[in-house]
């Protein structure tokens, strides 16, 4: 495999969670590819030994500072990106977490150019990635029903 995953041998297994703090959704904003100026969730890919959950809390603070707590899957998205001559260049397998936010307060990493609190129906006049609507949505009533 070749830099952040560019032609995998196997797809890659990421996580990212849908951060959960009174009533809002983090919505971030990639600044490298190849998600590059679409908005999203903090997240990324799932180190070997390492728990989902764990995953999870880890890239969250990595990406954006904050603590946070994984409460259930909230879906799944599978991404394949082809080249000019057809073939795999990214494979990723993203496990989307509904998470409450616990502290801090959301700090840009070099992978982020914006990170706001949202409300949930202001996703649909942002540019985001597939079915990030969906994901919040699920989240949001998972969070909701475990408080």
């Amino acid at each position: 495999m070749t830099d952040g995953g560019t032609y995998p041998e196997r797809p890659i297994l990421a996580v990212s969670a849908a951060i959960i703090r009174d009533g809002k959704v983090l919505i971030v904003r990639r600044a490298r590819p190849p998600a590059a100026g679409l908005y999203t969730l903090p997240g990324g890919g799932v180190e070997l030994g390492e728990t989902l959950r764990d995953a999870v809390v880890r890239e969250v603070r990595e990406e954006t500072a904050l603590v946070v707590e994984p409460v259930a899957l909230a879906g799944y998205r599978e991404t394949i990106g082809r080249d000019g001559e057809g073939r795999i260049e990214r494979h990723f397998v993203i496990l989307p977490f509904a998470a409450r936010w616990i502290a801090g307060e959301p700090r840009l990493s070099e992978e982020l150019s914006e990170a706001a609190w949202r409300d949930p129906a202001a996703i649909a006049g942002l540019n985001t990635t597939a079915g990030l609507a969906e994901i919040v949505a699920n989240a949001m009533a998972l969070v909701g029903k475990t408080r």
